[in-house]
């Protein structure tokens, strides 16, 4: 199957825009300046959200919470994005979006948009200070995920199939990558 191309508005776009957009029915996102189009993801994508959603909130500790797109993120005055999942605090202020950094973002990757999560996003994530950044990928499975250390990310698991991780940020969490696929 060809990758799809997503439609964009940029560059030069910032929060005001985005938030000008009109109500049409569509999801979009502004990354560094850019309007695109959010296609919707496919059966396998939303399974593997589904079951880390289930991973993550079954041990998720009193005071964090976790939340699945679509749900603003804004980290930029050029970057409001809808990662798939996200941890953060319970008392999350604003209920239209987070106007700080999550404490785990989480993409899935799907063939429109893989080399906009593992570079565009990763670099926007790092920057705004996202203390934890997953990807997984329903093609084989498997995770990738980084922790900010000194500013920049640290690569601390790359996992396929049945192995395991045991993540401790931003909680201890068992993670193996074909159960996410079950």
């Amino acid at each position: 199957m060809e990758p799809m191309t997503t439609p964009t508005l940029g560059p030069g776009h910032t929060r005001d825009d985005y938030y000008a957009l009109p109500a049409d029915g569509l999801r979009y996102e502004l990354l560094e300046g850019e309007i695109s189009v959010v296609p919707s993801p496919s059966f396998d994508h939303q399974r593997m959200s589904g079951e880390l959603h289930f991973a993550l909130r079954s041990v998720c500790p009193d005071g964090l919470v976790v939340v699945a797109a679509p749900f603003d993120v804004e980290l930029e005055l050029t970057s409001v994005v809808q990662p798939d999942l996200i941890v953060v605090g319970r008392h999350v202020p604003e209920q239209r979006g987070l106007k700080a950094p999550p404490l785990l973002a989480v993409e899935i990757l799907s063939p429109s948009r893989r080399g906009r999560d593992q570079v565009r996003k990763k670099r926007l994530y790092e920057r705004a200070g996202v203390p934890s950044y997953w990807i997984l990928d329903p093609e084989v499975p498997s995770l990738t995920a980084w922790e900010l250390r000194d500013g920049r990310y640290e690569v601390v698991a790359l996992v396929s199939g049945d192995e395991e991780w045991m993540a401790s940020a931003p909680f201890d969490v068992r993670i193996v990558p074909a159960e996410l696929y079950a």
